[in-house]
């Protein structure tokens, strides 16, 4: 973690872990574990980072978007017994907004510190989904919203088409909305995903009309979106020269949207060559 990271929707990434399990297809070909093979850095069981690293929002002092951790779960079982630790750390910093992505939404409400309402405003809860078996999060991340001001989802890695008309509130009783559900979140993120062309972890394709349509439904029902990558397979399919397509500046100029949630004061906001 420090100044800068390569994920372009945050200012830095905080590991106080890394390792984890996998949940579904969703995280098949997860980068966590592409990395664990790449001089062995990382090891797939969940474990504590040292002081140094586990300290380090402490040391940021500039006012940041901190994405914790990159190379875990927030949520995960094995962290269990010191997130306390985490959420002390995010206590003393006021100062960052704290981005927790997490593909285990049913253990957030039962794992919350008894100081979360002095949290809540600077930290984003959101669940990763890639395919319409993942759906199910985004209903379990939603009995979060009582206690969240923000709540995101990260569709990445994209896989699968997803349409956010598929996606109903059962205990709805009009149904008349088929924007009704998106509308609860404050801001989606899509990726399609990136791998190695040959191995044990590769990359499934992402269709361009895929994005295309998560993009008009979010403009319909006006929730942020950032499209973060067109992912490894359309890079080779439009000819890019990002191998995993993260530059803007090369995409069909009505996917150059990248867009913050709404209490987001920075100046991120792209859209069309323009920051705004």
């Amino acid at each position: 973690m420090g100044a800068s990271t390569l994920i372009s929707w945050t200012d830095a990434t905080w590991n106080f872990a890394v390792g984890c399990s996998k949940v579904d297809s969703d995280c098949k070909f997860c980068y966590m574990y592409r990395m664990s093979l790449k001089g062995k850095r990382y090891n797939p069981k969940t474990v504590r980072k040292t002081t140094t690293v586990f300290n380090l929002p402490l040391k940021l002092e500039k006012p940041s978007l901190v994405f914790a951790p990159s190379m875990s779960d927030p949520f995960h079982v094995d962290i269990d017994s010191f997130r306390h630790e985490v959420f002390d750390i995010i206590h003393k910093c006021p100062q960052h907004t704290f981005q927790l992505l997490t593909k285990r939404p049913e253990r957030i409400l039962d794992n919350l510190p008894k100081f979360w309402d002095e949290l809540r405003g600077h930290v984003w809860l959101g669940t990763s989904i890639g395919s319409p078996t993942g759906l199910q999060r985004a209903f379990e991340l939603l009995k979060a919203r009582k206690v969240a001001d923000t709540l995101f989802l990260s569709l990445e890695p994209l896989h699968q088409k997803l349409d956010f008309k598929d996606l109903h509130d059962p205990a709805s009783i009009s149904g008349d909305d088929q924007f009704e559900i998106l509308r609860k979140f404050d801001w989606v993120i899509i990726g399609g995903e990136s791998g190695n062309e040959s191995g044990p972890y590769r990359y499934r394709p992402c269709q361009l009309d895929w994005i295309e349509t998560i993009v008009e439904q979010c403009m319909e029902a006006k929730v942020p979106v950032y499209v973060k990558q067109l992912g490894t397979y359309l890079s080779g399919q439009l000819g890019l020269k990002h191998r995993h397509g993260e530059d803007i500046e090369e995409w069909p100029e009505h996917l150059r949207i990248r867009q913050m949630p709404y209490c987001y004061k920075g100046v991120r906001d792209y859209q069309n060559g323009v920051i705004k």
